[in-house]
């Protein structure tokens, strides 16, 4: 009898633990791997990072230039199940495909007038100072976007070899999962 009740015991522990550590990944904290060249030279493949998901949690804006995780998935709708199943932990059991799950740079916020000329980029009418840049944008088209509101606009340090924005348009703000810390 004494030895089910220390098994037991043992499985109240690891349970716990376990609910614990999935709570820290969903609402606070997680690391994840630069999947890409997207970031580069400010962040490189299969680099780790550790991100805070305190502003998805509590449904705050990011900051011009953060660096943040997103659902790239910005036409379906987020809800909690897609929280959990991001989750690293429950990642490791479900092994869900995790490709949807992009860093990126924001740009623009809600009302912003994003505009892109003689290859580089200008936030209402202001060029950007862009030092994390290690080579000028290819692209000589001239293009605009207005950013609409609950959405930003966001873009890989690596402009010409990054799927962002310009390609998957805006992102909801319940798509931004968090924000890099170091």
């Amino acid at each position: 009898m004494n030895i089910l009740k220390q098994i037991w015991s043992w499985f109240g522990s690891i349970a716990i633990s376990f609910v614990l550590v999935v709570f820290l990944g969903v609402f606070v904290f997680q690391s994840t791997k630069v999947m890409g060249h997207s970031m580069d030279p400010t962040l490189h493949d299969k680099q780790r990072v550790y991100v805070s998901k305190l502003p998805h949690t509590f449904s705050s804006e990011p900051d011009y230039g953060d660096i943040v995780i997103i659902d790239s998935r910005v036409n379906m709708k987020r809800t909690f199940k897609n929280d959990l199943l991001d989750s690293p932990l429950l990642n490791l059991f479900t092994r869900t495909d995790d490709q949807h799950v992009w860093i990126k740079r924001v740009i623009g916020k809600p009302g912003d007038v994003i505009e892109y000329k003689d290859h580089h980029v200008y936030r209402n009418g202001e060029l950007l100072d862009e030092p994390y840049l290690n080579e000028q944008m290819k692209d000589d088209k001239m293009k605009s976007w207005t950013v609409p509101a609950d959405h930003v606009f966001v873009m890989g340090d690596n402009r010409n070899n990054s799927m962002d924005s310009r390609v998957i348009g805006f992102v909801p703000l319940d798509h931004v999962l968090g924000k890099k810390l170091f």
